[in-house]
């Protein structure tokens, strides 16, 4: 038990700096989505169900642009795919675990509790995994909804000239940078924000889209040649 609730501690830790950056981004999710017509309830529902910040904004901006339900729906799916790559990637140290325990896990999945995890999971080989996993995902998950709540009820009276939307670049800059280790990394960052920068005024956030696969296909094409 105590091995248990020090790998929580542990985790709760390590993810507290990155809770300061979630709040406003909350924030800014939350104000958004009754700002573009969204009753409170269904603001606060589409934050529990989807529970993924990128894709609630790309959701909320189709939805204000007027863009059918099925694009909303395939953008929030493509931009969310790069979940299917993190759960392949941190399965390995989760298999002993129930169907049940998984199914929840997947269901706390972020980039955030990600990319703190399967560092310290790569690094520590003693630490109690689901603890310290739910030690970093599950208050991530309570500051989220509990920010978007707060984005519903007064999000919407802050003034435009103090810019929430600048904490969400931040972010997943903080996330980011630690992640580069090696130059297939490195390229892949640069070419996936330099394409998503580049496409920013293609319709239907397909800018996003296309930094997203253009980095990954120049990650691989460097780490394939680098393995030559």
């Amino acid at each position: 038990m105590s091995s248990r609730r020090a790998s929580f501690l542990d985790g709760l830790r390590a993810v507290a700096p990155v809770l300061v950056g979630v709040v406003p981004f909350g924030l800014v999710a939350g104000a958004a989505a009754v700002g573009v017509g969204l009753s409170g309830l269904q603001a606060v529902g589409l934050s529990v169900v989807v529970f993924a910040g990128a894709s609630q904004l790309a959701a909320i901006e189709l939805l204000d642009a007027g863009a059918p339900v099925a694009v909303v729906v395939a953008t929030a799916l493509v931009i969310n795919l790069r979940m299917l790559m993190y759960s392949a990637s941190i399965a390995p140290y989760l298999r002993e675990l129930s169907t049940r325990w998984r199914a929840g896990i997947a269901y706390l999945l972020t980039d955030q509790a990600y990319a703190l995890s399967v560092t310290r999971f790569g690094a520590d080989g003693t630490v109690r995994r689901r603890w310290y996993y739910l030690g970093v995902a599950a208050p991530l998950w309570v500051v989220w909804q509990l920010c978007t709540v707060a984005g519903v009820v007064v999000g919407a009276r802050v003034p435009e000239s103090l810019p929430l939307e600048f904490a969400v670049p931040l972010t997943f800059l903080a996330l980011l940078l630690p992640a580069v280790t090696d130059r297939a990394g490195a390229v892949a960052a640069v070419v996936g924000g330099a394409g998503a920068v580049l496409g920013a005024d293609l319709p239907l956030n397909l800018g996003l889209i296309a930094g997203a696969v253009a980095g990954v296909a120049a990650g691989v094409a460097v780490e394939a040649g680098g393995d030559r």
